[in-house]
């Protein structure tokens, strides 16, 4: 049950997200529109969840890092496992933006 949770939310081994970024992961912010405009990592992709599955055709290719984030981590662990239902391989659950801009 914990090992479920885990992959659910993303939690597990320590990820180095600036290493990832610096090969050329792609930062995926899943919040809406509004709550993007407030705030955001510089250079990342705003596709709110509710609408992922209806724009997985603006990521790139599937063997890709894509590192996801929001406003708590729940959204984008949400994001994580609609990206890895439709094949993508390499995906992170980054958490909050907020926290997630200090680790890069």
């Amino acid at each position: 049950m914990i090992e479920l949770l885990r992959k659910i939310f993303g939690l597990g081994a320590s990820v180095d997200y600036a290493q990832l970024v610096k090969e050329g992961a792609v930062i995926l912010d899943v919040r809406t529109k509004s709550e993007y405009a407030g705030g955001h990592i510089k250079g990342s992709i705003n596709i709110s969840v509710d609408q992922l599955k209806a724009n997985l055709h603006r990521l790139p290719n599937k063997d890709k890092a894509i590192i996801t984030c929001c406003a708590s981590g729940m959204r984008s662990g949400s994001a994580k496992g609609i990206l890895k239902s439709n094949g993508y391989a390499a995906v992170h659950n980054g958490g909050s933006w907020v926290s997630l801009q200090y680790k890069l």
